[in-house]
């Protein structure tokens, strides 16, 4: 099934697998490095905020962000093609990131972020914006529900548990500036046209 899936996303999930692999047998400051740090410690680097979205904090962390970028991914890609899907990801992964500088910044905090759930909530937007009707079940509660029922739920609840600082070391504000990112691209290209023709 791996196998079936379209070349961007396999890359994705491959390249991301094999840093947490790395990460795993062969834990080091190098992969601290590649970490999303807050800019106002040395530590932050401007490549961060690309790298940040494959390093990840442990299993259940990497099992559910890969797990829906093969779920909602390759339909997204299918559509798109392999380059236009990589450029709107990596832009909402780039959002996703600036949001959470301007957030550390403005709170003073200095821990440092991890994950590709900036560019996930991206796919998922973009997957509820053009497939809006697929239902989608959730394994809790198990309630099959339109696409943009649930990710604007999933959206309503980021920005609730962002703004009352529940779930302690969650980026809920990354997540929503992914899907901000990801909205400002369509926009983008809706707007010039560039959805009706081959990417360029």
């Amino acid at each position: 099934m791996f196998k079936l899936l379209p070349p961007a996303t396999r890359a994705i999930i491959v390249a991301t697998v094999a840093v947490f692999l790395l990460d795993q047998l062969f834990p080091g400051p190098a992969f601290n490095r590649l970490a999303l740090w807050p800019m106002q410690t040395r530590l932050f680097a401007p490549y961060q905020l690309i790298t940040y979205a494959f390093v990840h904090g442990g299993f259940t962390h990497i099992f559910f962000n890969m797990f829906a970028l093969f779920m909602f991914g390759r339909a997204l890609e299918d559509l798109w093609g392999a380059r236009r899907f990589l450029v709107y990801y990596f832009a909402s992964v780039l959002a996703a990131g600036l949001t959470q500088l301007a957030v550390t910044a403005l709170t003073d905090t200095v821990y440092p972020t991890v994950g590709a759930s900036g560019g996930v909530f991206g796919v998922l937007l973009a997957f509820a914006l053009n497939y809006p009707r697929q239902r989608i079940l959730l394994l809790f509660p198990p309630i099959p529900m339109p696409a943009w029922v649930f990710v604007t739920l999933y959206g309503i609840a980021e920005l609730v548990m962002g703004v009352l600082g529940t779930q302690e070391g969650v980026a809920h504000f990354a997540h929503l500036g992914g899907m901000f990112g990801g909205a400002l691209v369509i926009a983008y290209w809706r707007a010039t046209g560039r959805l009706r023709r081959p990417f360029s």
